[in-house]
């Protein structure tokens, strides 16, 4: 099985964290709908026959698209790929695109997950991080979507400067009264020449502070266990049944094509990406000629990334696997490695997998990098 990301280059303002690729300029949205639809005919074999399970629009702002402009997406992917009967076809969207007319649009396509970027319910939460959507608009877009929607992801942002605890706790409970089954929450995060980053060196936002996210993720575990959610990632929790297909494939190695500017794709070996160039990605698609680099991923490599991904996620690395895969050196490497987070309580064995306590859940990046192989 694998899956196809399509990257939809545009955004109506830039939030001042974000360091995705997009535009702000509308003009080459129909030609770029239209290199899309190209690049998914040029790549038709890559995929090796493998069937299409699911079909996720990221951005950038997918909901800026129409439902007719979706259709004309998906209905390209039917015509030159293999897809399942039901596959999962998520697309993200931002809950000022999320008019009544435009769900009600939206729930007669083929999409059948909504991945929302509410982040936050607090009105000085969504001004410091200039989202484009205010309080109302973010409870009126999960009232509207869940009328139509069965299968909708709310994103979540925590260690955002001012927010207390208690509002922290709040945003958790409002998104949960509308019987959300999955939620994406992730730390805010100064990204290198992002606009959040250039307004604290200014002083005009207070910088970020790992103690506090540290303290608002254990909340968000604690709450989210106790209406039944499975963190099943560590940015990721859902209901039995709803966890997302397109990410736990990620995480497990799969292969996936990525569609778009600055998409990237894999094939269990070979990883590539797309130019983060609009113009430069319209001119080289109408040339048939695919606008992305490539490079083979060593043993090292390899190894490296299942160690970030497994460890990330409730299944963890299996020793059986480091030995098929990769031969006695490198399960020794690991099991040497991973013993100082285990007597620290971060690690621990699970039927001969290596997983990460609760402890160490917020601190894993940081441990898996720890236990990478070196060249």
């Amino acid at each position: 099985m694998s899956g196809i990301y399509i990257h939809i280059p545009f955004c109506k303002q830039a939030c001042f964290y974000c360091d995705f690729h997009f535009s702000t300029s509308l003009k080459k949205k129909d030609e770029l709908i239209s290199c899309l639809v190209k690049e998914i005919k040029l790549r038709k074999g890559e995929l090796n026959n493998k069937t299409v399970e699911t079909i996720y629009f990221g951005g950038g702002t997918p909901s800026l698209l129409s439902a007719k402009e979706i259709s004309i997406l998906i209905d390209a992917i039917y015509l030159n790929h293999k897809v399942i009967e039901f596959p999962e076809i998520t697309l993200e969207a931002n809950p000022d695109d999320l008019s009544n007319q435009k769900v009600i649009e939206l729930s007669k396509t083929p999409i059948n997950r909504l991945s929302i970027g509410i982040q936050s319910f607090f009105e000085k939460d969504l001004k410091l991080m200039n989202r484009a959507h205010d309080s109302k608009e973010a409870k009126e877009s999960l009232s509207l979507a869940s009328r139509y929607f069965d299968n909708i992801s709310v994103d979540l942002i925590y260690g955002i400067p001012g927010l207390t605890d208690q509002q922290w706790k709040q945003n958790i409970a409002n998104a949960l009264s509308y019987n959300i089954p999955h939620i994406s929450s992730y730390a805010l995060t100064v990204e290198p020449k992002t606009a959040l980053e250039s307004l604290i060196k200014k002083g005009k936002i207070k910088n970020v502070d790992e103690d506090l996210a540290q303290k608002q993720f254990y909340i968000l575990l604690e709450e989210l266990e106790k209406v039944n959610f499975v963190h099943y990632e560590l940015s990721n929790f859902g209901k039995e049944g709803f966890f997302s297909k397109n990410n736990t494939a990620y995480w497990l190695g799969k292969s996936y094509l990525g569609i778009g500017p600055s998409a990237h794709s894999f094939d269990g070996s070979i990883r590539s990406w797309n130019c983060r160039n609009n113009s430069k990605y319209v001119n080289e698609i109408k040339q048939n000629k695919l606008p992305l680099e490539r490079e083979t991923l060593t043993n090292i490599d390899a190894y490296n990334e299942y160690i970030m991904t497994g460890l990330r996620t409730i299944w963890g690395v299996s020793f059986a696997k480091i030995q098929t895969n990769f031969g006695d050196n490198y399960l020794a490497y690991l099991k040497n490695a991973s013993k100082k987070y285990i007597k620290q309580e971060l690690l621990y064995f699970d039927n001969d997998k290596l997983k990460t306590t609760k402890k160490g859940k917020f601190l894993v990046d940081g441990i898996a990098s720890d236990l990478f192989m070196l060249n």
